[in-house]
């Protein structure tokens, strides 16, 4: 049986943390862990991991600030085959795990479609798909990103690639997703299979439209590029973006 790895980055989340891990490990097994990196919480956000009790849960500080290299962070530790990303404030269905893994024994890194909800869990949007127009394909994440990492799983080889994160990425999820589809095989599952909760005090975007200058748009999206292309010279690959 193949180890699975969930990695979360925590930061102050102690209104939803206890929520979240709980309906985690309910899916895992005994033999499969929970990495968690703290960007240094001053909440209780600790306390309450600890209070559950629970030999899964690995809790690591991060020697660096900031939610990317929290999350680069925790996947460094991550021991499992299977790889699950995670946020602090949602809460995963009881099935998404059992659903995804069959995809993986075919595709590299899957990310599952997600119902947004607000602080309560009240249902707001039924599909995020449907809002972003997501699916696969360089060029269209490109432009738009349409991964999101609280709804990604994938095999422990892409960080053969994928790390390290490069310094001035805007997140995580792109630099993986476009990775993926550089390197390896990714699928969008359209299923929800996670309550995406959004509200004031969420530590990512929330995947709308972008508030930032069409200059600093166009000046990331060369340097992203630029950083692709070095990553895969490196990895001593032919170059061969697919639309």
């Amino acid at each position: 049986m193949r180890k699975k790895s969930v990695c979360i980055a925590t930061f102050n989340g102690e209104k939803y943390i206890e929520e979240q891990l709980v309906s985690i490990l309910e899916q895992l097994n005994d033999t499969d862990e929970i990495i968690i990196s703290d960007d240094n919480s001053s909440d209780n956000t600790l306390n309450i991991i600890n209070d559950l009790y629970d030999q899964r849960i690995k809790i690591y500080k991060n020697p660096n600030k900031g939610i990317i290299s929290n999350f680069e962070n925790a996947l460094n530790l991550a021991t499992g085959d299977y790889i699950f990303l995670c946020d602090q404030d949602d809460v995963w269905l009881p099935h998404k795990v059992e659903t995804i893994i069959p995809y993986l024994k075919e595709y590299d890194l899957v990310v599952s479609d997600c119902k947004i909800v607000d602080k309560d869990l009240q249902v707001t949007e039924r599909s995020f798909f449907k809002i972003m127009h997501s699916g696969p394909g360089f060029w269209k994440n490109f432009v738009k990103n349409t991964y999101l990492g609280c709804c990604m799983a994938f095999k422990k080889e892409i960080l053969n690639y994928a790390l390290p994160f490069p310094l001035n990425i805007a997140m995580h999820d792109i630099w993986i997703g476009l990775s993926v589809e550089i390197h390896g095989k990714p699928f969008f599952l359209n299923e929800p299979l996670v309550l995406y909760r959004r509200h004031n005090d969420n530590a990512s975007p929330s995947g709308g439209k972008s508030t930032y200058p069409l200059s600093y748009r166009i000046r990331y999206r060369y340097y992203i590029l630029k950083e692709l292309i070095k990553r895969k010279k490196e990895t001593k690959g032919a170059i061969k973006i697919q639309p």
